[in-house]
């Protein structure tokens, strides 16, 4: 079991988040108070950079729903980035692949 980090920085474009670990109902909440305490901007994008995720479940999946409505309340754009192949089969298989904005590369 790896313990969960989520590592900010800033971009010009607007916040990056660097999650690494286990994204599951232990860690979760980690995710979602950082992502739902940033003051987005309309125009900003929230950058998730998922890398470093070995394992996600259910609540893991919720808090990156929440911070995509926290994102859109604010007017902003949420991206997931460098989304793993074990979770890129998961978001595609729940039809998540059509509510997140998934960018495959690693850019940030």
């Amino acid at each position: 079991m790896s313990p969960l980090k989520v590592t900010p920085h800033e971009t010009p474009a607007g916040p990056v988040l660097h999650v690494v670990g286990e994204l599951d109902y232990a860690s979760s909440d980690a995710l979602r108070f950082r992502a739902e305490t940033l003051r987005l901007s309309p125009g900003q994008r929230l950058v998730i950079n998922l890398s470093g995720v070995e394992f996600c479940d259910s609540t893991g999946i919720t808090a990156l729903l929440a911070a995509r409505q926290h994102t859109q309340a604010a007017g902003a754009a949420m991206v997931l980035e460098a989304v793993p192949t074990h979770l890129m089969r998961i978001f595609t298989l729940a039809g998540l692949d059509q509510v997140f904005t998934i960018r495959l590369g690693d850019s940030a």
